[in-house]
């Protein structure tokens, strides 16, 4: 009998990619493991040069379109925070002070994208803070504190260490998966590892880099 896989989630509470796949993430077989992996994806765009499809004007309309097309054909709950992108920092570095419990990171994308609420706003970053039974106080030491901050940048470190290059992201096998639309695609793995042994997948494996920019 086979080991249960393991599937690693690199994600952001900017990306509304990441919360649709975190409302999905039951799709998977019930065996396979998900280790949580909390990143800053603004990291990963310096590191590989690019910016987010919120950061490029003729993209913006599209992709909150697609976003809320997205939500609605998969029945998940939607309501676009007032500004994006915005900083996650302090979601990020509340969810690994608590532990990186899926319920934490739940709570937390739900806070962003399905209630619209922001923690830059003082009145929605109290109500957050009471859901979690924590005051302002605590919530600034914990988002301070230099180990929360160090392990943060290490996720972010190995992420792009190992060839991470967007949010959601996901590795299984050292096979490197990105967007919420690639779940499908995992899947079709999980039941047919030789799936990128195919002909066609060969080919596209070695398609050459033509020319180059910059």
């Amino acid at each position: 009998m086979s080991e249960p896989k393991t599937i690693e989630w690199f994600y952001d509470f900017i990306s509304p990619y990441a919360y649709l796949a975190s409302q999905t993430l039951d799709r998977f077989p019930a065996d396979v493991r998900i280790m949580r992996r909390p990143i800053l994806f603004a990291g990963i765009l310096k590191q590989w040069e690019t910016r987010g499809p919120g950061e490029i004007a003729p993209m913006r309309k599209f992709t909150y379109r697609q976003i809320a097309w997205l939500a609605e054909k998969n029945t998940i709950p939607l309501k676009f925070p007032p500004l994006h992108p915005f900083n996650p920092l302090k979601l990020l570095r509340l969810n690994i002070a608590l532990g990186d419990d899926p319920s934490i990171a739940d709570r937390l994308f739900r806070f962003v994208w399905a209630e619209g609420k922001s923690s830059d706003n003082p009145a929605d970053w109290a109500s957050l803070l009471d859901d979690l039974g924590l005051d302002s106080k605590q919530a600034a030491d914990l988002v301070s504190a230099p180990d929360v901050k160090s392990r943060l940048i290490a996720n972010t470190q190995q992420a792009i260490s190992r060839d991470i290059f967007g949010v959601p992201g996901f590795i299984l096998d050292e096979e490197v998966f990105w967007g919420f639309d690639s779940m499908p695609l995992i899947n079709d793995y999980l039941q047919d590892p030789a799936l990128f042994n195919r002909p066609a997948m060969r080919q596209a494996d070695g398609v050459g880099e033509g020319i180059k920019r910059g």
